[in-house]
């Protein structure tokens, strides 16, 4: 058997079990609503903010226009901001005419060992423990989320209706410019195939996910895996903070059609950074690992489309694989609602996630890793 053949029965083999193991991950199914509760519990939104002033009055307003019947709250936490982010919110709590309803604190310095997201997120838990009794639950949300007027109301009915200790929404994101269309419904894709939601969902399974744009956790579960400070060097704060809440606990992700991350990505170099700046941390800064993860994406995605230029059976089996590659990528196209001419250049996005996979360690190595608005996260450093 040719070197040739034998690839090509491997990447359909890999495509036949994505198809129809690795938990469907593919199918973009969005959760049906959970009864509502017997009581609504108390809820305070966080909102760590560092430079965001270009977007948090819109998410703020979102979060004060929620049609939540119990008591709720917003308190954003500004992180050494200078483009007058804090001014901006409570302009847009008076302007949606909630002003009472928006709590603004400034972050510490930030201490070595944590990153910084999640040292603003713990300074404003430590904020409402010093208020007094916290409330039952806490809704973790970024400054570039537009939250539909609703989603408190049905992330709290599911929580407690399928009595979970975390739920989480991978929000919708901005795919509007080129580079976006190109890669952002490839970004959820993969990371559905890294996390599969319906196992992340299942206790019975080990793998844990969460997306950090939008997580409701019970109080008392973060108090039990020991706060933000368990987790505070972790880059991936979001999936870091599933694990330690599945442990003992329950969670559920799912997807949202209706909020929407406001951050744009315009250029292909504004996702290459967003990707370049966490993707070694997924792979535990091991040189291994990288050279596995890009030894699976070559053979995986990018090998289905060079077997059809070797012509005869392996160029059948490459087609075949890359059949069932862009079928298997459809759905996520479809529901960013382009072209589903896009589903065929799954191996050409896959090429500029490789580079940028690459790129990510080569700024580890350098001392640049985890760098966002000019901060270096402490444990990138070597």
């Amino acid at each position: 058997m040719s070197f040739a053949l034998a690839l090509g029965l491997l990447v359909l083999a890999i495509w036949t079990y994505l198809l129809l193991g690795r938990g469907l991950f593919w199918r973009v199914a969005l959760p049906a609503p959970a009864p509502p509760p017997a009581r609504w519990p108390a809820v305070v939104a966080l909102v760590p903010a560092r430079d965001e002033a270009a977007v948090v009055g819109e998410a703020v307003s979102s979060l004060l226009r929620q049609t939540y019947p119990g008591r709720f709250s917003v308190v954003l936490i500004d992180d050494h901001s200078g483009d007058g982010t804090a001014a901006v919110a409570r302009a847009a709590a008076a302007a949606s005419g909630r002003p009472d309803g928006l709590a603004v604190i400034a972050a510490a310095p930030l201490p070595p060992g944590w990153t910084g997201k999640l040292w603003a997120l713990a300074e404003g838990v430590r904020a409402l423990a010093a208020q007094g009794e916290p409330p039952e639950l806490l809704l973790f949300t970024d400054a570039d989320i537009a939250h539909h007027p609703t989603n408190l109301a049905e992330l709290v009915a599911r929580l407690e209706a399928e009595r979970r200790d975390l739920v989480s929404l991978m929000v919708r994101l901005r795919c509007v410019s080129p580079a976006e269309r190109f890669l952002i419904p490839a970004f959820v894709f993969f990371f559905a195939m890294l996390y599969p939601f319906s196992w992340s969902n299942d206790p019975r399974r080990a793998i844990a996910a969460a997306a950090g744009g939008c997580v409701l956790i019970r109080s008392d579960a973060y108090r039990r895996i020991g706060g933000f400070a368990a987790i505070r060097a972790a880059l991936i704060d979001d999936c870091a903070l599933a694990r330690a809440v599945k442990c003992g606990g329950s969670i559920w992700l799912g997807l949202s059609r209706d909020t929407r991350s406001l951050r744009p990505y315009p250029e292909i170099a504004d996702i290459w950074r967003m990707v370049a700046r966490s993707a070694y941390a997924q792979l535990g800064y091991s040189p291994a690992i990288l050279f596995g993860a890009i030894l699976g994406l070559i053979v995986t995605f990018l090998t289905p489309p060079a077997l059809i230029i070797v012509g005869g059976a392996p160029a059948w089996l490459g087609g075949a694989a890359w059949g069932a590659m862009s079928l298997a990528f459809l759905p996520m196209v479809r529901f960013y609602g382009v072209s589903s001419f896009w589903a065929l250049l799954l191996p050409a996005s896959t090429m500029v996630y490789l580079a940028a996979t690459i790129d990510s360690a080569r700024r580890h190595w350098r001392g640049k890793g985890g760098e966002w608005k000019g901060r270096v996260q402490w444990q990138s450093r070597p």
